[in-house]
């Protein structure tokens, strides 16, 4: 009886040494890892484009520079606001007042004053940057075109890079006479914009610079919004095995 317990003991013991560890790469036995990479690309019409504008005023005295700056602000701000921009759209960048140690201007006072305006309405961007010029700003940068729900509208790109994904791993599954049997994890690569293939022209604000405002446009700047694109990046791990 105790030689039959050993030797049952003896097979359970070898059966589990026989018992091969489960893959940790969450594969079974008979399917073979495949990783593949994709990219998916959405092309929006940005909704959202952003102004960093200023004004630049010199005077002999601090008060005096400050008080000029200020009446040239308050009149951007007024046109701001006639195109129908809101207050909160409106966010200080750069306050400042310093004197002038150098220079033919030495022994002055500069106050320098910028603001980032956040426009909803795209039609109104070249009207906007007419206006602000002709009421005294002389530093403008921008506009920065935006997509304010990103991932809404990204979302046909997550599903683009999937769908590319799948049918790379179909096709060399294909090549293996092997097919998917099932998706192990999804890792989201994270997302890019591609910059536009062409060149943007605008003012910079290297214009602080300057101490005068150019000519007043007589007309509306031209703009248009374009579009932005978006690349995202998917990683799929898929279990291949045979037909």
């Amino acid at each position: 009886m105790r030689i039959v317990v050993v030797v049952a003991l003896a097979a359970a013991s070898l059966a589990a040494c026989d018992r091969a560890a489960p893959d940790p790469r969450g594969v079974g036995r008979n399917e073979t890892l495949l990783t593949v990479s994709a990219s998916g690309r959405a092309d929006t019409r940005p909704d959202e484009a952003r102004l960093q504008l200023g004004v630049q005023s010199q005077a002999g005295s601090a008060g005096e520079a400050s008080r000029r700056n200020r009446e040239k602000m308050d009149k951007v701000t007024a046109e701001l606001t006639r195109l129908g921009v809101k207050s909160e759209a409106i966010q200080t960048r750069n306050l400042s007042l310093q004197r002038i140690d150098h220079g033919p201007e030495r022994g002055r006072f500069r106050a320098y004053n910028t603001v980032e305006v956040m426009l909803r309405d795209m039609t109104k961007v070249g009207d906007a940057v007419t206006a602000v010029t002709e009421a005294g700003a002389n530093v403008l940068s921008g506009p920065d075109l935006r997509v304010s729900n990103r991932e809404a509208a990204n979302r046909s790109a997550y599903a683009e890079a999937y769908k590319a994904a799948r049918a790379r791993a179909e096709a060399y599954a294909s090549a293996a006479d092997l097919e998917i049997a099932r998706v192990l994890a999804i890792y989201d690569g994270g997302e890019r914009n591609v910059p536009p293939p062409y060149a943007r022209y605008g003012s910079s604000m290297d214009a602080v610079a300057q101490t005068a405002a150019p000519p007043p446009p007589q007309e509306a700047a031209p703009f248009s919004p374009g579009v932005n694109i978006t690349e995202v990046q998917v990683r799929v791990d898929f279990a291949l095995a045979e037909k």
